[in-house]
């Protein structure tokens, strides 16, 4: 999602004011501990500050601290958050975070179980202060940016009808300022006799939607389209999974009911949101983290069998030992997936083929490989690089993709998220010998998409592991 440069520097104060709460939290605190273990008067305990004290309370505590707060999601658009809930996540991070620095540090400390709860309350009591008070102050201040327009959310309104004119009246006009600057819209098909003009500025046509999303760096669209069209509506929808905007979408009375809009803002239009990030802010983070953590562990663990493959690789058929080809990621964009190179060379010379079980084109080494799924490890440093996840649909040319999209378009929601080393659908169906199959394969992908959460990236993990324990991939 488009962040201006005044919403990443609004990130990055809150990094420092949360490494400065930290530490001076820590400062108070250690005076009192002193005060409390050696009776020290509060400001003479500053001449028992050591290199040790000035490593914990600039570096290592703060250093904590800020890790545990980007795994809870604190680092993202301060500008959509609801300082409710940073409270929350506030206190829960200051409680689990105040409890670690507390086993670690207070273990060598000489004293009772009083002592121990005494002085682990009076550092969560401290820390919780410094924080909640300078995130709060923090966070208001974005809020009042919002409130006088200074910042917001470009937006665009596809639809001109009069569902479209009430709900920008509404939201223009709303007691409590929601962040969104209209930029223009663009009509929903090609009647262009209503009044929406009166209000906005037509930025073009429905046929120009990425282009204006783009040009006019848009992070938020509004489809007013009336219930009767449901397969436009589900055109757009399927166009906007390639950009990272939030959509909200105008309901009928079957959605209200069957529970599709949530809502906490009663100054809000009622409008169903459609994130472009389908895990919460928390989820993200941690995934990123075990990717990361994970890949790096797999790359030093399996060294021998990544030297094993390419010198069978290199010994078996002639040509280079890995082999890149462009796949289609998050979004809709290319990147270039590595392998180990089980195919003789100019395989393809004859145009894209999927590849199936008899295929003349595998090597003899390339068959152990699939059949074990060792041609995916050197995916491991994709992972790294960002560009796949350890779980997640995976990723295919934009040839396949085309020749799919134009009977199921439905397949560019996979796009939504990053593509992955494993699927459910490859748990399902393993390599995809022809479109039909990678039909069926969307299906699980699809499910995937709408209930993806670490929980369920475990269970996918595993029952890849057993898949390739039992020799069944293809």
């Amino acid at each position: 999602m488009y962040l201006s440069p005044s919403k990443k520097n609004a990130i990055k104060t809150l990094v420092v004011v949360d490494y400065l709460a930290v530490s001076l939290a820590w400062l108070v605190f250690w005076m009192y501990r002193q005060n409390l273990l050696y009776h020290y008067p509060y400001f003479d305990t500053l001449h028992q500050f050591l290199l040790r004290d000035v490593i914990n309370t600039f570096i290592v505590i703060p250093v904590g601290f800020l890790f545990l707060y980007l795994l809870s999601g604190t680092y993202y658009d301060l500008y959509r958050k609801s300082r409710l809930h940073e409270l929350v996540r506030t206190l829960i991070s200051s409680v689990l975070g105040c409890t670690g620095v507390s086993i670690i540090v207070f273990s060598n400390d000489a004293g009772d179980y009083n002592y121990f709860i005494n002085a682990i309350g009076h550092y969560l009591f401290i820390h919780t202060v410094f924080a909640v008070v300078s995130r709060q102050l923090l966070l208001y201040r974005v809020k009042q940016n919002l409130v006088k327009g200074k910042e917001g959310f470009n937006t665009l309104i596809i639809g001109g009808n009069q569902q479209a004119i009430t709900i920008y009246k509404q939201m223009t006009e709303a007691c409590k300022a929601l962040g969104n600057k209209f930029i223009g819209f663009i009509y929903s098909n090609r009647e262009s006799s209503n009044g929406m003009s009166q209000y906005l500025t037509k930025l073009g046509d429905l046929s120009q939607l990425e282009e204006i999303i783009d040009k006019y760096l848009i992070e938020e669209v509004i489809l007013a389209v009336d219930s009767s069209e449901h397969h436009l509506l589900e055109n757009i929808l399927t166009r906007l999974s390639y950009r990272p905007v939030e959509v909200k979408v105008l309901p009928d009375y079957y959605d209200i009911l069957s529970g599709s809009v949530k809502t906490s803002n009663v100054y809000d239009a009622v409008l169903i949101q459609i994130h472009p990030t389908l895990m919460p802010d928390w989820q993200r983070v941690c995934k990123r983290v075990i990717d990361i953590i994970c890949s790096g562990f797999a790359l030093l663990v399996l060294t021998p069998v990544l030297l094993l493959n390419a010198i069978m690789v290199k010994s078996t058929s002639s040509g280079p030992i890995f082999y890149r080809q462009e796949r289609i990621g998050r979004f809709g964009r290319p990147f270039f997936i590595i392998k180990f190179r089980s195919m003789f060379v100019d395989a393809e010379k004859g145009g894209p083929a999927l590849s199936s079980k008899s295929d003349s084109r595998i090597t003899s080494w390339g068959k152990i490989m699939r059949k074990w799924r060792l041609d995916e490890l050197p995916q491991f440093f994709n992972i790294i690089k960002g560009d796949m996840s350890l779980v997640g649909p995976r990723p295919e040319r934009k040839h396949f993709i085309d020749i799919i999209c134009q009977t199921h378009p439905q397949y560019k929601y996979l796009h939504k998220v990053k593509p992955g080393l494993t699927s459910w659908g490859m748990v399902q169906y393993g390599y995809a010998e022809n479109v039909e199959q990678m039909i069926e394969r969307m299906r699980y992908d699809l499910l995937y998409i709408e209930n993806c959460s670490i929980a369920l990236d475990i269970k996918i993990v595993l029952y890849t592991i057993i898949v390739i324990v039992e020799g069944r991939g293809k």
